[in-house]
C-alpha cells in the first residue's frame, strides 16, 4: 500500500543516508522501523485486553479463591 506521511527534514535524511548504505529503498527502511515499533508495543495492546478481560470476571466466583488465598497468607512467615 502506498501512504504519504509527513517526517521531519533530519529523519528523511537519515533514512536515505542509511537507505544508500545497506542498499535498500526506503521504503523498506520505513517499514522495517515501523514493524519494530509496533511489535515493541504490541505488550501495550495484550495488556489492555488482559486488563478488559479481567475487569468482566465477575467478583462473586471468585470469593472461595481470596478465601482461600487469605488463609494460606495467613500461615506464611513474614
Amino acid at each position: 500500500m502506498k501512504t504519504a506521511v509527513s517526517i521531519p527534514d533530519a529523519i528523511f535524511r537519515e533514512t536515505d543516508r542509511l537507505a544508500k548504505r545497506t542498499k535498500r529503498s526506503r521504503s523498506q527502511i520505513v517499514s522495517n522501523a515501523l514493524a519494530e515499533y509496533l511489535a515493541r508495543h504490541s505488550a501495550d495492546q495484550v495488556m489492555e485486553h488482559m486488563n478488559g478481560a479481567l475487569a468482566q470476571i465477575d467478583e462473586e466466583s471468585d470469593s472461595f479463591a481470596r478465601v482461600a488465598a487469605r488463609k494460606i497468607l495467613n500461615f506464611e512467615k513474614w
